[in-house]
C-alpha cells in the first residue's frame, strides 16, 4: 500500500483523512435535521452540484461562489481539513438560521452513524464509471494526495477490482442506492444534468424546498456551464495550495464532458468492463444508470 493512503475498515484513504477523523466522522458526527450533504463516489461531479445548491441558496448571486472555494462551502466531513473548517464555520449555526452544507465521498458504512435517525437531506451523484476512471487517472496526476498510475491500463485494473482510494466504485453505488426511495434523498446523475440542467435545478428547488423565479434560475443555469466554472477561479481549484495541488500537471476542470472514455478504453478494455458491471450491477434498476441506455 502506498504511503500517500492509509487503511481504515478495509479501504484505503488520502493522507488528508485519517484514522482518527473517518473513526470521529463515522462514531461521533452529528448529523442535525436541516443539513444538506452532497455525496459522491470521487470524479462524479460533486464540485459542479456544490456550485449548483450554492447559486440556488443566494438565488443566483455569485458573490459566494466567487469569494470562497468549494471546499470552504461544503467541507469534506472525512479529512482532518474538512472538520477543522466545518466546525468553524458551524460554530454559532443553529436550523433557525439556515441550514449547514457539507460533503463526503464515504460509502454508506463508514458515513455518520447519526444520519440514519435524522432528516438531513442527502443529494448522491453517480457518474458513468468510465469516465469516473478517465477523470481519476488524469486528476492523480494534479492531487498530491493520491499516487499516480502511470499505466492507465493498470489503474484501469485497480479500478475494477475495488484497490482504489474510497473503495470499489460498485460498492458505493450499490450500498447508497439502497436509500434510493428515502424522501431524504436524491439521486442526481451527471449525464442528466449534462443533458438538462433546468429540470435539474428545478429537482433540486423541489428537494430543498427552494423556490426561485425564472430570473433566478436562469443565473443559477448561466454561471454553472463548464466554460464559466474553469474560468472562475474559486471554482477551478487555482487558488489550492502546492502542497495539495500541483498546477503544472493540468487544470481540475479538465473537459466537461460525457463519453471521453471512448477515447482511453480498447475495445476489449470496454467489453470486459461493460460484462463487470452488468454482473456487479445485477438485480438493480437500469433506468438509475442513464449512460446504459445510450
Amino acid at each position: 500500500m502506498s504511503s500517500k493512503y492509509i487503511n481504515f475498515e478495509g479501504i484505503k484513504f488520502p493522507w488528508l483523512s485519517s484514522i482518527k477523523s473517518l473513526s470521529f466522522s463515522k462514531d461521533e458526527f452529528v448529523v442535525k435535521n436541516n443539513d444538506v450533504i452532497v455525496v459522491t463516489y470521487p470524479k462524479s461531479g460533486s464540485n459542479w452540484v456544490i456550485e449548483i445548491i450554492s447559486l440556488i441558496y443566494c438565488k443566483g448571486d455569485t458573490t459566494w461562489v466567487q469569494s470562497v472555494p468549494p471546499w470552504d462551502r461544503f467541507p469534506w466531513i472525512e479529512t482532518e481539513v474538512g472538520q477543522k473548517l466545518f466546525f468553524k464555520e458551524s460554530s454559532g449555526k443553529n436550523e433557525v438560521n439556515g441550514p449547514r452544507f457539507y460533503s463526503s465521498h464515504l460509502p454508506i458504512q463508514l458515513f455518520p452513524k447519526s444520519y440514519f435517525h435524522s432528516k438531513a437531506k442527502i443529494i448522491y451523484v453517480m457518474r458513468n464509471p468510465r469516465d469516473v476512471v478517465v477523470s481519476f487517472y488524469y486528476f492523480t496526476r494534479m492531487a498530491k494526495f493520491y499516487e499516480h498510475i502511470e499505466s492507465f491500463s493498470e489503474l484501469l485494473e485497480m479500478f475494477s477490482q475495488g484497490n482504489v482510494p474510497f473503495g470499489s466504485w460498485f460498492d458505493h453505488i450499490r450500498g447508497w442506492l439502497s436509500l434510493k426511495d428515502n424522501e431524504n434523498f436524491l439521486i442526481l446523475t451527471y449525464e442528466e444534468l449534462l443533458h438538462d440542467m433546468l429540470r435539474n435545478v428545478d429537482k433540486i428547488c423541489h428537494f430543498l424546498g427552494t423556490k426561485l423565479k425564472e430570473e433566478e434560475i436562469n443565473l443559477v443555469i448561466k454561471n454553472v456551464s463548464f466554460s464559466i466554472m474553469k474560468e472562475r477561479k474559486m471554482a477551478n481549484y487555482s487558488t489550492a495550495l502546492d502542497c495539495f495541488m500541483d498546477h503544472s500537471q493540468g487544470s481540475m476542470l479538465r473537459k466537461g464532458i460525457a463519453g471521453d472514455w471512448k477515447n482511453h478504453f480498447t475495445v476489449a478494455q470496454s467489453e470486459d468492463f461493460d460484462n463487470l458491471f452488468q454482473e456487479r450491477m445485477a438485480g438493480l434498476d437500469q433506468k438509475l444508470f442513464p449512460w446504459e441506455q445510450c
